[in-house]
């Protein structure tokens, strides 16, 4: 079924349904279940945008292979301008949602296999660049959702794949058959995973000989057997059914990631894209962190405007958004959120063609990107917390507020200036808490990688080399 409208997408979620646990509960059905309707909105924001003439240019594109208009969360760069319409995009799609919206993963997933598997075949006389064209063509057709799955549990930090006392810790194969491999494991942190039809699974490091089974790249349905989805908690996530003490009840909080567990799945041969080859992952994921560390500057640029504006209308219902400190604290948060958003723009502007014909971001900029989100958006947090005051961290419920006995009080004490309702202030200090709290705060400095996986890269990619050579010729060093 080719997905086109939010309603298309829900019937796709309630046709398939895979083996998803809640705080230790099997789910019935993903399609209607509370804690996943948030995200599901999120995500169907994609599907449904897509459809405004307004906004076609930016979530719409033209597929390099069919020729037919598909999703851009489906699409391979194919300029410069494609990789500078994603970050616009995701910037439109967080106002909407002030939340995330899910698929950025998956595309990026595409983006870095595409350029990975030519190079495979390349050197290896592979074929895995063609099954990868053939799959990319159906998830362009159906406009599918597809989760990206890098992240390993790891285990013990200090040891490498191969030297975990259980293997199970980084996903690997453990049988290659004629027809096809079988995969345990597991992979964290999926987002969006329980409203997602695929993921693709990645490596999650560089490998090195000896270690050839944990490096697979496939494509598994979440409905296979053997997988099964164990929602993680987030703050605040009881609130889901409770009116506007959700914050944003519509979108709910972050991307709702899932850990992913691999019980000797089964992936036939068409669906793997790299299986063994170590010398290329190294390369796979340092491709997928540049066109995921790519989006932070769009997607949390956007979140942003939406947290400046709650936080205006937060000063303004209390009476202070006159005041000289607010409208300088106001200012440093609009500075901070166009330099994170200007990071994103200028790693696509100077992304370059790979021998695939794919275009592929900035390196050194997409991780200078990412790097400014994970300190960015605390400041921009603690600001928004300073102006809004105590209140935020010790507010009454939405239940006090329509309580019989104790409403008319909430209603008396939560008031700020005349002409605005207790409820409106009350509303957007819930948005405010949902968006500065841990969850959201966490997946700014996690997501696409630790601040130090930003560092490492800062050292391979800044030329320090050339640079000493610089100061050498300017300083007329000779030796």
């Amino acid at each position: 079924m080719k997905i086109t409208t939010k309603q298309d997408y829900v019937e796709t979620l309630r046709a398939q349904q895979p083996v998803i646990y809640f705080r230790g509960e099997r789910v019935p059905d993903r399609s209607t279940f509370a804690a996943f309707v948030p995200h599901i909105n999120a995500a169907a924001q994609t599907y449904e945008l897509a459809l405004a003439p307004e906004y076609e240019d930016l979530l719409t594109a033209r597929s390099h292979i069919s020729g037919n208009k598909i999703s851009r969360f489906t699409h391979i760069h194919q300029s410069v301008d494609d990789l500078i319409k994603k970050v616009q995009m995701l910037r439109m799609l967080a106002h909407a949602t002030a939340s995330c919206f899910q698929r950025c993963v998956g595309c990026d997933a595409l983006n870095s296999l595409y350029l990975t598997t030519y190079e495979i075949d390349e050197k290896h006389g592979t074929h895995y660049f063609p099954r990868l064209v053939k799959y990319l063509e159906k998830i362009q057709e159906e406009n599918w959702m597809l989760a990206g799955g890098m992240t390993d549990p790891k285990g013990d930090r200090s040891q490498r794949p191969s030297q975990q006392v259980d293997p199970d810790l980084f996903t690997h194969v453990v049988e290659k058959r004629a027809d096809g491999v079988v995969v345990r494991g597991a992979k964290a942190h999926q987002t969006g995973a329980v409203n997602s039809h695929e993921i693709m699974i990645l490596p999650t490091q560089a490998l090195q000989a000896g270690e050839e089974d944990y490096a697979i790249a496939a494509a598994v349905p979440l409905i296979e057997k053997g997988v099964t989805l164990i929602f993680g908690r987030q703050s605040n996530d009881e609130r889901k059914t409770e009116g506007f003490d959700a914050g944003n009840c519509e979108f709910g909080i972050v991307g709702g990631e899932a850990l992913v567990i691999f019980d000797d799945v089964f992936v036939p041969w068409e669906r793997v894209f790299l299986c063994g080859e170590v010398d290329f992952c190294g390369t796979l994921v340092e491709r997928f962190a540049t066109l995921h560390r790519q989006n932070y500057g769009g997607c949390k640029g956007g979140v942003s405007d939406v947290l400046i504006g709650a936080t205006a209308l937060a000063a303004q219902y209390q009476g202070s958004i006159g005041a000289s400190h607010i409208k300088d604290k106001l200012v440093e948060m609009l500075h901070l959120t166009e330099t994170v958003y200007a990071a994103s723009i200028a790693c696509s502007a100077l992304g370059g063609k790979t021998r695939s014909g794919a275009y592929y971001p900035d390196p050194l900029l997409a991780n200078c990107a990412k790097h400014n989100v994970t300190r960015a958006i605390y400041e921009i947090a603690r600001i928004a917390q300073d102006i809004a005051g105590g209140l935020l961290a010790t507010l009454p419920s939405q239940a006090d507020l329509n309580s019989p006995d104790v409403g008319k009080y909430v209603e008396k004490y939560m008031k700020g200036v005349a002409g605005v309702s207790s409820e409106s202030r009350m509303k957007v200090l819930r948005l405010l808490e949902n968006m500065t709290g841990g969850t959201a705060l966490v997946e700014s400095m996690h997501g696409a990688g630790s601040p130090q996986s930003q560092r490492i890269m800062y050292q391979r990619l800044a030329k320090l080399e050339q640079k000493m050579k610089m100061a050498k010729k300017i300083a007329q060093i000779e030796e």
